[in-house]
Protein backbone atom coordinates (compact mmCIF):
# COMPACT_ATOMS: atom_id res chain seq x y z
CA UNK A 1 0.00 0.00 0.00
CA UNK A 2 1.38 3.13 -0.90
CA UNK A 3 1.47 6.39 1.97
CA UNK A 4 -1.52 8.12 -0.70
CA UNK A 5 -3.65 4.71 -0.03
CA UNK A 6 -2.73 4.90 3.64
CA UNK A 7 -3.55 8.03 4.22
CA UNK A 8 -6.81 7.71 1.89
CA UNK A 9 -7.93 5.32 4.54
CA UNK A 10 -7.14 7.92 7.46
CA UNK A 11 -8.97 10.63 5.53
CA UNK A 12 -12.07 8.66 5.07
CA UNK A 13 -11.92 7.40 9.24
CA UNK A 14 -11.80 11.83 9.96
CA UNK A 15 -15.42 13.41 11.09
CA UNK A 16 -16.65 15.99 8.47
CA UNK A 17 -17.51 19.60 8.87
CA UNK A 18 -19.61 21.93 6.94
CA UNK A 19 -19.61 25.55 6.33
CA UNK A 20 -21.79 27.86 4.31
CA UNK A 21 -20.47 30.59 1.49
CA UNK A 22 -18.75 33.66 3.48
CA UNK A 23 -17.77 31.52 6.54
CA UNK A 24 -14.18 31.99 7.67
CA UNK A 25 -12.45 28.68 8.81
CA UNK A 26 -9.34 29.35 9.59
CA UNK A 27 -8.18 33.11 10.88
CA UNK A 28 -4.77 34.45 10.64
CA UNK A 29 -3.19 34.99 14.15
CA UNK A 30 -4.85 32.17 15.78
CA UNK A 31 -4.24 28.64 16.50
CA UNK A 32 -6.67 26.02 15.76
CA UNK A 33 -5.25 22.81 16.11
CA UNK A 34 -6.41 21.10 13.42
CA UNK A 35 -5.76 20.30 9.50
CA UNK A 36 -8.81 21.10 7.39
CA UNK A 37 -8.55 18.90 3.96
CA UNK A 38 -11.23 20.61 1.93
CA UNK A 39 -13.37 17.49 0.50
CA UNK A 40 -15.59 19.88 -1.61
CA UNK A 41 -16.31 23.64 -2.06
CA UNK A 42 -14.16 26.58 -2.81
CA UNK A 43 -11.83 28.95 -0.68
CA UNK A 44 -10.12 31.66 -0.68
CA UNK A 45 -7.12 32.36 1.32
CA UNK A 46 -6.44 36.27 2.28
CA UNK A 47 -3.45 37.50 3.91
CA UNK A 48 -4.23 41.04 5.66
CA UNK A 49 -7.39 40.95 3.82
CA UNK A 50 -6.02 41.01 0.38
CA UNK A 51 -7.12 37.67 -1.54
CA UNK A 52 -3.88 35.69 -2.61
CA UNK A 53 -5.76 32.64 -4.18
CA UNK A 54 -8.45 30.42 -4.29
CA UNK A 55 -8.86 27.01 -4.17
CA UNK A 56 -11.41 24.30 -4.92
CA UNK A 57 -8.99 21.08 -5.61
CA UNK A 58 -10.59 18.50 -3.22
CA UNK A 59 -7.54 17.26 -0.97
CA UNK A 60 -6.10 20.79 -0.39
CA UNK A 61 -4.83 21.09 3.57
CA UNK A 62 -5.06 24.02 5.48
CA UNK A 63 -3.05 24.48 8.77
CA UNK A 64 -0.43 22.18 8.17
CA UNK A 65 2.37 25.03 9.10
CA UNK A 66 0.70 26.40 11.71
CA UNK A 67 0.33 22.39 13.19
CA UNK A 68 3.92 21.37 12.27
CA UNK A 69 5.78 24.83 13.63
CA UNK A 70 3.50 25.36 16.48
CA UNK A 71 2.63 28.62 15.58
CA UNK A 72 -0.77 30.50 14.55
CA UNK A 73 -1.83 30.50 11.57
CA UNK A 74 -0.45 32.70 8.71
CA UNK A 75 -3.67 33.61 6.56
CA UNK A 76 -7.33 33.08 6.69
CA UNK A 77 -9.10 30.65 4.81
CA UNK A 78 -12.80 31.84 4.27
CA UNK A 79 -15.29 29.70 1.99
CA UNK A 80 -16.71 31.09 -1.48
CA UNK A 81 -19.26 28.23 -1.71
CA UNK A 82 -20.62 25.97 0.93
CA UNK A 83 -17.65 23.20 1.66
CA UNK A 84 -16.98 20.30 3.42
CA UNK A 85 -13.91 19.68 5.40
CA UNK A 86 -12.64 16.27 6.73
CA UNK A 87 -11.10 17.53 10.36
CA UNK A 88 -7.84 16.29 12.22
CA UNK A 89 -6.12 16.95 15.36
CA UNK A 90 -2.82 19.01 14.22
CA UNK A 91 -1.59 16.05 16.66
CA UNK A 92 -1.98 13.20 13.79
CA UNK A 93 0.76 14.68 12.04
CA UNK A 94 2.93 12.95 15.44
CA UNK A 95 1.14 9.77 15.06
CA UNK A 96 0.56 9.00 11.81
CA UNK A 97 3.53 8.31 10.09
CA UNK A 98 1.63 8.11 6.41
CA UNK A 99 -0.17 11.74 7.18
CA UNK A 100 2.93 12.92 8.02
CA UNK A 101 4.78 12.20 4.45
CA UNK A 102 1.88 13.36 2.68
CA UNK A 103 2.38 16.73 3.67
CA UNK A 104 5.91 17.06 3.59
CA UNK A 105 5.10 15.98 0.21
CA UNK A 106 2.60 18.94 -0.68
CA UNK A 107 5.41 20.84 1.36
CA UNK A 108 8.27 19.91 -0.97
CA UNK A 109 5.97 20.32 -4.40
CA UNK A 110 5.41 23.92 -3.37
CA UNK A 111 8.87 24.63 -3.35
CA UNK A 112 10.20 23.16 -6.24
CA UNK A 113 7.44 25.67 -7.37
CA UNK A 114 8.70 28.45 -5.82
CA UNK A 115 11.78 28.07 -6.62
CA UNK A 116 10.90 27.54 -10.24
CA UNK A 117 8.91 30.91 -10.11
CA UNK A 118 11.43 32.76 -8.54
CA UNK A 119 14.46 31.72 -11.10
CA UNK A 120 12.13 32.53 -13.38
CA UNK A 121 11.28 36.22 -12.10
CA UNK A 122 15.06 37.19 -11.77
CA UNK A 123 15.32 36.13 -15.55
CA UNK A 124 12.14 38.17 -16.44
CA UNK A 125 13.71 40.77 -14.26
CA UNK A 126 17.06 40.70 -15.97
CA UNK A 127 15.62 40.72 -19.52
CA UNK A 128 13.57 43.98 -18.51
CA UNK A 129 10.00 42.53 -18.48
CA UNK A 130 7.34 44.61 -17.94
CA UNK A 131 5.67 45.05 -14.91
CA UNK A 132 2.40 43.09 -15.77
CA UNK A 133 4.60 39.47 -16.35
CA UNK A 134 6.68 40.78 -12.89
CA UNK A 135 3.35 40.88 -11.45
CA UNK A 136 1.85 37.70 -12.86
CA UNK A 137 4.86 36.13 -11.41
CA UNK A 138 5.01 36.73 -8.46
CA UNK A 139 1.33 36.37 -8.27
CA UNK A 140 2.02 32.94 -8.78
CA UNK A 141 4.70 32.27 -6.23
CA UNK A 142 1.95 34.13 -3.68
CA UNK A 143 -0.45 31.07 -4.92
CA UNK A 144 2.16 28.50 -4.77
CA UNK A 145 3.21 29.50 -1.07
CA UNK A 146 -0.08 30.26 0.05
CA UNK A 147 -1.58 26.24 -0.92
CA UNK A 148 -0.75 25.58 -4.68
CA UNK A 149 0.09 21.82 -5.11
CA UNK A 150 -0.83 21.11 -2.04
CA UNK A 151 -3.52 18.53 -1.97
CA UNK A 152 -4.05 15.34 -0.29
CA UNK A 153 -4.55 12.58 -3.29
CA UNK A 154 -7.84 10.95 -2.12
Amino acid sequence: MSSGEGFGKVLESLPLATFDAGETVMSAGTKSGRLLILKSGSVAILKDSIEIARVDEAGAVFGELSALLDMPHTADVRTLTNSQFHVADAALLGKDPAALLEVARILARRIVTANKSVVELKTQIQVGSPPGVLSKILKRVEEVLSVGGASFET
